[in-house]
């Protein structure tokens, strides 16, 4: 359990990254000397690493979810066990089939399969995987390779090597083998995958509204003043962003607000990108987008907003309880946390067209969307220009959840060779370059806002192309090869 509360430091914003390949070490030890409670050793040292990891969790259950204490503590040890079900697996999956010497090769496979699990299942929660904790890490090169998926089967093979070293020769080749995969890595971080092409500028606006001031009716007309406030001096930039759901009042209720903003972005001939939220009067449902106003093309003589217009994203992820509630009609009504404003939407497709913004085509994720890689990689094409990400963090106070959802967004920058654009209610919110720099960036609970360059590329990453492909024909051979030694 320890081990896996360590791993909290290896994560944004503490960024010791050689803590994950000794918590690994010690997780897979203790599973070496536990002969059969493999699935129990997963299981705590599971408990360990999201219990300390995800704390924030709890922040935006007690101080918005209206339950007790002793309920909000309860919700947050129910969620770290059901995701501590994952590493378990894999640890009992490997305990079970394979013998102690051949775990480096075994468990990355079972690793990956159940980390896959978490991604999807009850909708995924895929949040502090262990390669993210790399991003500023020599193994940071591998990312436009192997992606996060395979930095994380690449750790977990390289502390069950150093586990199992009981002799001073193992030792050494555990060494040797920790060294190639950190030197290969910076070598392979001198390459670049892609190509720069232009430069444009681009700004963003952080209301830093409270949170408990973000649904109330009598707040939308200053809240949305302020917004206006804010980005008069921001005009001469090509693009500017508003984060998620700046415009607190529903899409068809501010219609003359939008046209109003849509004209004055195309007489500076620029476009504005926001988040909103659309409702549907006649079949009652909703959808948490993001829609573009002003230029659509450079070319254009005028702003092309009308109301459902196509040029606009609607979320697909949901967050369970926040966005979406499932058993709804059995939870509703039990506690405050499951009646949140804003918590039953509309799911929108998994590929959908890029944004197009004054000649800037860029593929959207709304909140926790960015830390799911494969539906990123689902809308990045050879056209994509960036990665644009609106969301509000608000919910999670002064705790280490936004510096890791920052950290989450430099690291699919770094997989897809894209520049990511990340623009958020009160923080942290920045720019954030193809290689996974963040160029510029805004204090956090601060009202502010930030222009900058940013460089669009050309071209496509493996990872981009081929996806978590290799990493699972990598694991998978592993696995074949481990099985016909068990044989042997």
């Amino acid at each position: 359990m320890l081990a896996g509360a360590s791993l909290t430091f290896a994560f944004a914003p503490f960024g010791v990254w050689p803590v994950t390949i000794l918590a690994c070490a010690i997780a897979v030890r203790q599973l070496h000397r536990t002969e059969h409670r493999g699935f129990l050793t997963g299981w705590v040292f599971g408990l360990g690493w999201f219990g300390a990891g995800i704390s924030w969790v709890h922040v935006s259950i007690a101080d918005y979810g209206g339950l007790p204490l002793i309920g909000s503590v309860g919700m947050m040890a129910l969620l770290c066990a059901y995701l501590s079900l994952y590493p378990a697996l894999a640890f009992y999956l490997t305990r079970r089939l394979f013998p102690a010497h051949l775990m480096p090769l075994a468990l990355p496979f079972f690793w990956t399969l159940s980390e896959w699990l978490r991604s999807w299942v009850f909708s995924g929660f895929p949040w502090l995987s262990l390669g993210y904790s790399q991003i500023d890490s020599p193994l940071a090169g591998w990312f436009p390779i192997l992606g996060e998926t395979g930095i994380s089967a690449l750790l977990v093979c390289l502390g069950a090597a150093l586990a199992l070293a009981h002799t001073r020769a193992a030792l050494l080749r555990a060494g040797l083998a920790i060294a190639i995969a950190y030197v290969s890595g910076w070598v392979a971080s001198t390459y670049s995958w892609v190509t720069p092409e232009r430069s444009i500028s681009m700004a963003m606006v952080q209301g830093n509204i409270a949170q408990s001031l973000r649904w109330v009716p009598e707040q939308d007309g200053p809240t949305m003043e302020k917004y206006r406030t804010l980005t008069e001096p921001l005009w001469d930039n090509d693009v500017i962003i508003w984060p998620e759901a700046a415009v607190p009042k529903l899409e068809p209720l501010a219609l003359d607000y939008l046209a109003e903003i849509d004209k004055k972005a195309a007489q500076t001939n620029s476009a504005l990108v926001t988040g909103i939220v659309n409702f549907n009067w006649e079949n009652d449902d909703a959808w948490n987008s993001m829609i573009v106003l002003g230029k659509k093309q450079p070319d254009a003589q005028q702003g092309h907003y009308r109301y459902f217009h196509s040029n606009r994203y609607a979320k697909h992820h949901l967050l369970p309880i926040g966005e979406v509630v499932p058993f709804e009609d059995l939870l509703r009504g039990l506690a405050p946390i499951f009646d949140l404003p804003m918590s039953s939407f509309a799911r929108g497709d998994f590929q959908q067209p890029n944004i197009q913004a004054n000649g800037v085509s860029m593929a959207p994720a709304l909140c926790f969307e960015i830390a799911f890689p494969r539906q990123v990689g689902a809308n990045v094409h050879n056209d994509t220009d960036a990665i644009i990400t609106l969301s509000n963090d608000a919910w999670f106070g002064n705790s280490h959840g936004p510096a890791q959802h920052m950290e989450i967004a430099r690291v699919r920058a770094l997989e897809f060779g894209r520049p990511v654009i990340r623009s958020t209610n009160n923080g942290i919110s920045g720019f954030i370059d193809h290689r996974g720099n963040v160029t510029s960036r805004l204090p956090q609970f601060e009202v502010g806002s930030l222009s900058s360059p940013v460089t669009l590329t050309r071209g496509i990453t493996p990872y981009g192309r081929f996806g978590d492909i290799l990493i699972w024909g990598l694991t998978l051979a592993m696995l074949v090869l481990a099985w016909r030694l068990r044989r042997q």
